[in-house]
């Protein structure tokens, strides 16, 4: 009997880090059966001078520890480990790595804005049947964005900025104030300005992907009382919901957010800003609805891995 293979993941994000591993069958066919994530702020008080500080990084090992135990219990696995922004942005990145290697034994790679952009590509389009779409991945400390048409890439984009430093930047107090906003919300829009081939996603859907985008779902899908409120992979919402979420959270001091059904307790004082991307995003396009994904670095890895030759 051929022993089973494992595949999995280790997405090491700015604000979390996730692990999935799947089962691959003898007709390459992956079931997943485990996903886990830590929230571990790698990219808190990285400043413009983008040093990783010894307390985040002391969480992040230890969580990449309990990930290795993880995966010890499994034979036969093959390991992918990539860092985003934080660490592609960190001047202290061949430190923190070596540290990783050492203490773990876990080797990570990190890539660039483009090449995580173009992962989220290759997880959303093997889970949906979009054709034409905006993707937009907003993380701890950068943005994707994806032109999709006619379901072929044509456009990528990483901005650097995202939940963590966006808040770090703008957001000084519990309650955000009017002059707050209006810097972020400024921010963000000249920011897109930027990007030459925005228009052609004018009126386009926006696939959401990232952890303050799928919060809007999870609230959502509280609200709307649904059994799995954490299923989101494919959920729409019009952007009539998606501003009155906002809204509504924009109107809450740090307490009171921690207190809303479907928002985690650890994003709570991150989520304003987080959710500023793609609340701009919306207007920018003149888009009418988000429709989400469950699926994109960690899935576009594993498509990656299944679809190369043995």
């Amino acid at each position: 009997m051929t022993e089973a293979k494992h595949f999995a993941v280790i997405d090491l994000g700015s604000n979390s880090a996730r692990l999935t591993v799947w089962a691959i069958d003898a007709a390459n066919q992956p079931r997943e059966i485990v996903r886990l994530k830590e929230m571990v702020r790698l990219s808190e008080g990285m400043g413009e001078e983008k040093v990783l500080q010894p307390a985040a990084m002391a969480r992040t090992i230890a969580a990449l520890a309990g990930f290795q135990q993880q995966l010890a219990t499994f034979p036969n696995v093959t390991l992918r480990a990539v860092a985003t922004a934080a660490v592609r942005q960190a001047v202290n990145q061949k430190e923190f790595l070596r540290q990783v290697k050492k203490t773990t034994g876990i080797t990570i790679t990190v890539i660039t804005g483009d090449e995580e952009a173009t992962l989220d590509y290759t997880g959303v389009i093997n889970t949906m049947p979009i054709q034409n779409a905006l993707i937009m991945d907003t993380g701890g400390a950068s943005t994707e964005l994806i032109l999709v048409q006619e379901r072929k890439l044509r456009q990528v984009i990483s901005l650097p900025f995202g939940s963590v430093n966006l808040s770090e930047r703008f957001l000084s107090s519990d309650v955000v104030s009017a002059a707050e906003l209006f810097d972020l919300v400024t921010f963000v829009e000249n920011t897109l300005n930027g990007v030459w081939w925005l228009r052609k996603a004018q009126n386009l859907p926006i696939v959401a992907l990232g952890g303050s985008n799928r919060t809007l779902a999870k609230i959502q899908r509280r609200r709307e009382a649904f059994s799995n409120f954490e299923d989101i992979h494919g959920f729409r919402m019009s952007t009539t919901a998606v501003n009155a979420i906002f809204r509504d959270v924009l109107t809450k001091n740090l307490t009171e957010r921690q207190a809303i059904p479907g928002l985690a307790r650890e994003r709570a004082d991150i989520i304003i800003a987080g959710l500023i991307p793609v609340v701009t995003m919306i207007r920018y396009l003149d888009c009418d609805r988000l429709t989400f994904s469950q699926y994109g670095l960690r899935a576009g890895t594993l498509y990656n891995y299944l679809n190369t030759p043995a």
